[in-house]
Order: C-alpha cells, then structure tokens, then sequence
C-alpha cells in the first residue's frame, strides 16, 4: 500500500509499461524551432490496460502521434511533466511523459496523486445537486436562505452560482487576499475569512445578468452543502461522491498533506514572479473551488460520470447541462452548472500554483481524456494543459477540438478563466 493523506483508502496499481522513441514534432500548435533545450526529456509509458479499465491499446500508429504531439507541446510551453489518460472504443492511451522533480530529474509516473484545482468545484456542485435531487435545496431558491450574510443575498440564487452569473467579486482578485497569500503561502484560510475578501469589493454585475468565473460562488455553495447536510465538505464529498463511485484515490484535504507518490509543483506565482516549487502550498484558500487531490485513474472514472449524471437524476442532469456561453469564449464554449461544454468534451479544467488539471468526456465518441501536469506557468498568456489539451483532440476527435478561444488556448486570465483557482500574481503599486 501506498503512504495515503487524508480521507479514502489507496490502493495499488499495477500498470504496464513500455518504452517509446520520441519522434519527430508534429502538430498545428508546434512552431519549429520553438522547443526548450532545457525542457528534461524522460518519458514513462503506460500505454494499454490500466488497473481501473480492460480495454485494449490504442493503435501504435495513434499512440505515436499522440507522444509526439503531447512532448512538442511540452517543450514549447516547458511543461517539466505531464500524465495523460485516453479511454474509449479506440483503446487506451496511458501515459507519463518528463520529469517530476527538475533538481533530480526523477520521472513523471502515472499513478501519481496530483492537485486537481477547479476540477474540485465538479464534486462540489454535484454535491448540491444531490441535495436538490433529495428535496432539501431549490436551484433557483436564493443564497439567503442557506448562508446568511451575503450582499444582495435574496436576489442571487443556487443557479445562478453555480452557473457563475451572481456578479459577486472573486476573492482572488482582492489586494488583502494577495497580501495575505503570499506572505504565507503555507497559511490556511478559512471559508469564512474568503467571503470577508469577496464581500468587500464591488459586485460586477447585477444578479443574473452577466457572467464571470468566481471562485466565491463555488465557496457559498461549499456553504449550502455543509449547512443543509450537516457534514463536513470534505466528509459530504468523500461518503457520498468518492465512495459511491469507488473513487479510491480521490481526497479532499483540510491541510497542505498532499499523499506519495506525487511530483514537484512549478509556478511563477510568487510575491516576485521567480519560479518556486508549490508543492506544499496550503490549497485551503482554493477549497470548495479547488482544493481537492486525485489521481488519473480515478479521474478516468469521474469524468464520465460527471458528464453523464451517474449520481442524479436525469432531469437534475439536463439542467446541469444547460450552458451560458461566456464573454471571450467561441461559440463552442458553455459554461452549466460547475460543469462546462467545449466543442462537444464535457467537465472541468483546473489550476492552482504548480498544478493543472483537464478531465472531460466526449459522450458522441464515449471518451475520456484527462491531462495532469506540474506546473502552472502560463505559455504566452495561455494555459498548457490546455495546449495539451488542444493538441491531443486535433489527433483523437478532429471534428470536436478543445479550444477556449477561438486562435487556440485561451488567454490565461489567472484567478478569473475557466481554469479557475490561479491565484493572481500581484501588481505592483505606487
């Protein structure tokens, strides 16, 4: 057994492994000339049957593409490491590709536990969803009702935050937060001390009437399910999402622990902008928008359940699925309710420092794709997993690209996109 943190039981894998040759790069995203001699080149490859799925490898053909495409992405955007997971009719495509540590050049493995960011807000907004399947809260019931306190409190409803349209402020954006984040990134924070940093700054819209990702609307939904439950966040999410789904793996910490095996964590959101290693950041400040940990092999499981309703009601699941298309955002591009649609890949993407997250399904090709990469670091303005993620759909789904804008991936807007728990790097001021 594996040293485990936190809530649920670890088990082992037992993954098979080959070697593969890098071949040459490929792509629409690759520019020649454009890769990092300094990007490690150590690949781990676990294409083929994995612990949680009896399918057979992808065709080599595909599988060699897929390996050049994901490792020329790497190197342009200098992601160290990154894990891959494709599931379905087609075969399966598991694998780890660079480095886990840049000081000791230890390879990236896939089962390594990983930071999941906003990805968290999923499990967070299906836990509300059960609570309106069992009678106990109403989408369009107000925020007030639930958790008092909130400016124009009787006017925002449960759908509209989870939909991302309450026109509250996103605490990450506030000055004090930064402040306090980055005096002591290892600092826990509390639910309540968020909302303080929220609450303070002006609404951006009025109630209904517009659209911006805020980590605050996921943080009062964390709120409802505590309050209307009577468990726990983390507890709610462990007996009655992971357990269910024997999401073994799948962990909602109360601390910086973070469960071996795993690798470093990069980011360049710092008090200085220099690279440090976030590894032990405290994800507290994330929480119900983005504290949770998992491992690929768990999230081969959740990204098809999120995107087909596994634990609600069909009709619960209809109207998750119901999207408003975001400011900045292609047409292809609808965000529902802690649940977004790109281009036909339903779920989630995630980020906080030194970790980014994709997992999302393709119900027309029943298929599953989850990235996990450790680092943060934006690639001219943008996100790499969603470079990867880009790169790997133009190969396995060319008619249903991963796209967050309509010239690529979309800008990162850190703190405020899609990828939603970035904390922002500050701005100096006079």
């Amino acid at each position: 057994m594996r040293n485990q943190t936190g809530t649920g039981t670890v088990r082992c894998r037992a993954l098979r492994h080959r070697g593969l040759v890098a071949a040459a790069a490929v792509g629409l995203l690759v520019a020649a000339g454009c890769a990092d001699d300094s990007t490690p080149d150590s690949t781990t490859s676990t294409t083929g049957t994995t612990s949680a799925g009896e399918a057979a490898a992808m065709d080599s053909a595909v599988a060699e593409r897929l390996d050049s495409a994901i490792e020329a992405a790497m190197a342009q955007a200098s992601v160290p490491g990154a894990i891959v997971g494709i599931w379905g009719p087609d075969g399966n495509y598991v694998e780890a590709h660079g480095v886990a540590d840049k000081a000791t050049g230890a390879p990236m493995q896939a089962d390594f536990f990983s930071r999941i960011g906003s990805v968290t807000k999923t499990f967070t907004v299906t836990g509300v969803l059960q609570l309106v399947d069992e009678g106990k809260v109403g989408l369009d019931d107000p925020i007030s009702k639930y958790v008092p306190g909130v400016p124009d409190g009787d006017r925002i409803t449960i759908r509209q935050l989870a939909r991302m349209q309450s026109g509250l402020a996103n605490y990450t954006v506030s000055e004090q937060f930064q402040q306090a984040f980055f005096a002591d990134p290892s600092a826990p924070f509390t639910p309540q001390q968020l909302l303080g940093y929220a609450f303070a700054l002006p609404p951006t819209f009025p109630p209904g009437e517009g659209f911006e990702y805020s980590n605050t609307n996921t943080t009062l939904l964390g709120l409802v399910v505590e309050n209307v439950s009577g468990m726990t966040l983390p507890d709610y999410v462990h007996d009655k999402i992971a357990v269910p789904l024997q999401l073994d793996d799948t962990i909602f910490p109360t601390t910086n622990a973070f469960p071996e095996p795993h690798a470093q964590g990069y980011t360049n959101q710092t008090a200085d902008g220099q690279e440090a290693a976030a590894t032990d950041w405290n994800p507290s400040w994330g929480w119900a928008a983005g504290a949770m940990i998992s491992t690929l092999d768990d999230l081969r499981i959740w990204g098809p359940a999120l995107a087909t309703g596994t634990l609600l009601e069909p009709a619960t699941q209809e109207q998750r699925l119901e999207t408003v298309t975001a400011p900045g955002h292609p047409a292809g591009v609808g965000y529902g309710l802690g649940i977004f649609d790109v281009n036909g890949w339903i779920g989630h993407n995630g980020s906080l420092p030194g970790y980014q997250t994709v997992v999302v399904y393709l119900p027309e090709q029943e298929t599953t794709l989850a990235i996990m990469i450790n680092t943060d670091e934006a690639y001219e303005g943008s996100e790499p997993s969603t470079l990867l993620a880009t790169a790997i759909t133009q190969i396995i789904s060319p008619d249903h690209v991963y796209r967050l804008s309509d010239s690529g991936p979309m800008p990162g807007q850190t703190g405020t996109s899609t990828s939603g728990t970035s904390v922002p790097t500050p701005t100096p001021t006079s």
